[in-house]
């Protein structure tokens, strides 16, 4: 699981370098639609899962919530296919 959330937070790293790209490129309201307010929230998740206990009731939903967030980048070479929920 650890691979997973590592390749999460990687993954939207990208994405915001991409996001200020654009900003910096077409101007800040290229991104009032943009999706950086999820990428910020799903970021969050996956730094709450490292730093929960193994033995909180909420890590298996949290896993399960990430690897449903991972699918989005199903796509990308890194991605592995046991990651599937």
């Amino acid at each position: 699981m650890d691979d997973l959330v590592e390749f999460l937070v990687a993954r939207i790293m990208d994405d915001n370098h991409a996001y200020a790209y654009v900003a910096g490129t077409l101007g800040g309201e290229a991104l009032l639609d943009s999706h950086l307010p999820m990428l910020d929230l799903i970021e969050q998740l996956a730094h709450d899962y490292k730093a929960m206990d193994p033995s909180d009731s909420r890590s298996v939903g949290l896993a399960y919530a990430l690897r449903v967030l991972g699918q989005s980048y199903a796509e990308h070479p890194a991605y592995q296919q046991e990651w599937r929920p």
